[in-house]
């Protein structure tokens, strides 16, 4: 009896719980993170310059030591090094076949992490980035590619990502709809067949006008993906928080999803050829505690491009702030 007793006292809360309980605070972005290194060719592996998920097995201390980083500045949330690891993207670097296994790998570092911190749970979210390929589109290069080969490499890294320990599964950066469709049923097929139920965030990415790469809007986007059976909606990328506004604003008065806000720092500027990204942590801060304060059903924050563990601690301090104004 105290041996059942001790193993629910140290069962983690689901996340779906968690998230009702208490807004959850994800990570900021891999990439620049990634390039605090001064990565060269070599690190990669077969020298395949910018193969960043491929570092889960060149150089795995670096993406420790970034998801530690995000923890430390106070995520409840680490995404997993997998945004560009389904099989289509992954066949580009010659690990096509190895999807699953690949992904597992993955997922099982970012929860040796997790497993570190001790204070409060922390989840780790599988990351699903697109495949580059726009299957609603015409375009002779991009939109012919059979939707069962765009299916089957989500269903694969899916898998990997559930058998890894994933606590949920994130569509994230999503530019074309049909391909978003593709993905979640993609994640279902993948619980059917590991037998784990993890939630599902279908998240779309907006330009400043409140539109996809292809011209839906928010509307549209969520009246076709809100009954398929996902447990979170929201916006990634592309824009800055203040872009996101209205169409927040419209996903709040929506009656089925909480949602998930994760901008940029701001929107993205030229500078010398290179995009960067000027919104200061506590900026972003009084932004994301804007929408906190005027959007109940934002349960969900963080940082996307841009963003690095100081955004995070600013984040942080707000949900801090905000929960503590609301118990006193």
């Amino acid at each position: 009896m105290l041996e059942c007793f001790e193993n629910r006292m140290t069962e983690k809360e689901p996340f779906l719980d968690a998230m009702k309980n208490r807004v959850l605070l994800f990570d900021g972005a891999m990439g620049t993170e990634i390039q605090r290194h001064d990565p060269q060719p070599e690190d990669f592996p077969n020298n395949q310059d910018g193969f960043n998920d491929g570092l889960v097995i060149t150089h795995p201390e670096w993406i420790k030591e970034i998801h530690r980083n995000y923890l430390d500045a106070g995520s409840d949330c680490v995404e997993t090094n997998s945004f560009g690891s389904n099989k289509i993207k992954l066949a580009e670097y010659g690990f096509g076949d190895e999807t699953i296994e690949f992904n597992k790998k993955i997922a099982l570092l970012a929860s040796e992490v997790c497993a570190e911190y001790s204070d409060k749970p922390r989840y780790v979210i599988g990351s699903m980035g697109p495949t580059g390929y726009l299957p609603s589109s015409n375009d002779p290069d991009l939109g012919q590619i059979p939707l069962d080969e765009i299916r089957e490499a989500f269903e694969l890294q899916a898998e990997g990502l559930i058998i890894g320990g994933v606590d949920a599964l994130l569509i994230e950066t999503s530019q074309d709809l049909l391909e978003i469709k593709l993905v979640i049923e993609a994640c279902h097929n993948a619980i059917k067949k590991t037998g784990k139920k993890v939630p599902i965030i279908a998240n779309t990415t907006l330009d400043q006008y409140g539109k996809m790469l292809l011209g839906t809007n928010i509307q549209a986007a969520y009246t076709t993906v809100s009954d398929m059976g996902i447990d979170v909606f929201g916006l990634n990328c592309s824009t800055g928080p203040i872009e996101m506004n209205p169409s927040v604003q419209w996903l709040d008065e929506q009656d089925e999803h909480s949602i998930l806000v994760v901008p940029n720092a701001g929107m993205p500027e030229n500078d010398g050829g290179q995009a960067v990204y000027k919104m200061t942590p506590e900026k972003m801060g009084k932004a994301l505690g804007d929408f906190l304060n005027d959007y109940k059903k934002v349960r969900i924050i963080g940082g996307c491009c841009g963003t690095n563990p100081e955004h995070i601690k600013a984040l942080r301090k707000v949900i801090d702030e905000k929960a503590s104004s609301i118990e006193g």
